[in-house]
């Protein structure tokens, strides 16, 4: 794995640890929450497409390999987001039945 490729991977890592710390930690009620990490996610995805695009059009990565591994950390990332969905969802119906 080239190093432009471990650091957009440590990058998007460190996004889906801001976010579920975020969630986790996050003020709002569960829909405008997901809404907003929605909007990041598809923010994020886009400029990660723009960065593999440069690096093509730079030559620093080969098209198939960037094209790839760009839609394995995006998927990745998207798997991530849902699991960390599901952990908030799951967290706030039990803070509601403690509640309750």
């Amino acid at each position: 794995m080239s190093r432009t490729i471990r650091e957009l991977t440590f990058f998007l890592t460190g996004i889906a640890t801001g976010a579920m710390l975020g969630l986790l930690y996050a003020p709002e009620e569960g829909k405008a929450t997901r809404d907003k990490l929605s909007y990041r996610l598809s923010k994020y995805r886009t400029q990660t497409q723009q960065l593999i695009a440069e690096l093509i059009e730079n030559g620093e990565l080969p098209e198939n390999l960037s094209k790839s591994e760009g839609q394995r950390v995006v998927n990745d990332a998207r798997e991530k987001a849902e699991r960390l969905l599901e952990d908030v969802d799951r967290l706030m119906e039990r803070i509601k039945n403690q509640n309750a």
